[in-house]
């Protein structure tokens, strides 16, 4: 049995993969008039006083919407979001196995991204924060930036960040291995889409200076006609030289590629002219652009993938849990930029040095002690930044 008619099966089986349950006994009369009637008027009268004690009177401090329109889930595109169903599900049941943060599923039927923020912004004060999932580009660029602005709780979407988040990590160690800095690296970033332009914004912030984007069109540069803002506003920071041409012609001379794009794109000849030592993280699922062993043989220093069958693999479940576990123990009101940069350097930190190679330059996203070192550092951050509204120790 191959592994997706096995996860049909389970799922049938499971008939969902979350399960909610009463954190409180009501066993008896008085239990049912301290949780609900009569005795619960009164942390609502105090909530309705000082709507910020919803967060102590009610589980909302440690609750996280999981919220999709069904447009980009997975590999498999705009299926509907129905159909996302099962995706954000699972999306829920990993913040709660690795973070411990609770986590609801809710699939807004609209392609419209004015009536998908006005639906999440009327239902935002029910949760702590709001993850946004498998949302295509270039609405979910709009989506965030105008949801931010709406509401006072964390708006954080996965695809993107969570995967620049990751990558940087690994680009982190693997240029600690090579002995590369980080200023000094020549990047490659195949792919301008909601991963790639996230990627290529954090690399900046981290540190890289030196990065080329690629669409389907080729080598992006400043003046292009863009698919998005986001990306417009990023060529005005990428390919300072003003370089044109292909993936192949950007691939010389280069220290990093990373491949958010399509199966096959890379050849071996393709990375035989990059600078010696090069890093390949060809991340597109489930072929990535170029398998592990020819980029190897072709002599990559160390690949990773978005696979869980080979080493390093680029998977949001190592930042999300520990971003959002830092951001509400400090009841944060925005993830910043410098929270996600703070999550990629305790992330690259998790991997000690007696462990760092290149077939393991990111943690084991088993390793439970990665989502709290990633929290920890995620709440410094938002001290830091001044979106922390809760004063606890962090240390």
């Amino acid at each position: 049995m191959d592994i997706m008619e096995k996860a049909l099966q389970a799922h049938r089986a499971w008939h969902g993969k979350l399960d909610i349950r009463s954190r409180v006994r009501i066993d008896n009369r008085d239990a049912l008039s301290t949780a609900y009637t009569p005795g619960v008027a009164q942390p609502c009268l105090e909530i309705q006083k000082d709507p910020a004690l919803s967060y102590e009177l009610t589980g909302r401090q440690n609750l996280v919407a999981v919220i999709t329109d069904g447009t980009a889930v997975l590999g498999l595109g705009d299926i509907g979001p129905l159909a996302a169903m099962p995706v954000m599900e699972g999306k829920c049941a990993l913040f709660i196995e690795f973070g411990g943060v609770n986590a609801i599923p809710l699939c807004v039927s609209t392609k419209d991204p004015d009536e998908f923020c006005e639906t999440v912004a009327r239902i935002a004060g029910s949760f702590g924060g709001i993850n946004l999932e498998d949302i295509s580009a270039p609405r979910c660029f709009e989506i965030e930036k105008k949801l931010k602005t709406m509401v006072d709780i964390p708006v954080f979407h996965d695809d993107q960040h969570g995967t620049a988040v990751v990558a940087s990590a690994a680009i982190i160690n693997a240029a600690k291995l090579a002995g590369k800095q980080l200023s000094e690296l020549k990047t490659v970033i195949n792919g301008a889409g909601a991963a790639g332009v996230a990627i290529a914004n954090m690399l900046l912030s981290i540190g890289v200076k030196d990065i080329t984007m690629l669409n389907s069109k080729g080598i992006v540069c400043e003046g292009d006609k863009l698919s998005s803002e986001a990306l417009t506003e990023l060529s005005k920071r990428t390919n300072l030289a003003h370089r044109h041409g292909g993936l192949a012609d950007a691939m010389q001379g280069a220290d990093v590629f990373i491949g958010v794009s399509k199966p096959g794109l890379v050849t071996p000849e393709m990375v035989k002219s990059m600078n010696e030592k090069p890093f390949i993280f060809a991340m597109a699922n489930p072929t990535p652009e170029i398998m592990p062993d020819l980029a190897k043989e072709a002599g990559a220093f160390v690949v990773g993938t978005g696979r869980s069958d080979f080493p390093n693999q680029i998977n949001n479940v190592l930042a999300f849990p520990g971003i959002f576990k830092g951001a509400l123990a400090v009841r944060a009101s925005d993830i910043t930029e410098g929270m996600k940069r703070a999550a990629a350097i305790a992330l690259a930190e998790s991997v000690s040095d007696a462990d760092l190679s290149p077939a393991c330059v990111i943690p084991n996203p088993f390793d439970a002690t990665v989502a709290e070192r990633v929290a920890k550092a995620v709440s410094r951050a938002a001290f830091e930044d001044g979106v922390a509204r809760l004063s606890v120790c962090t240390d």
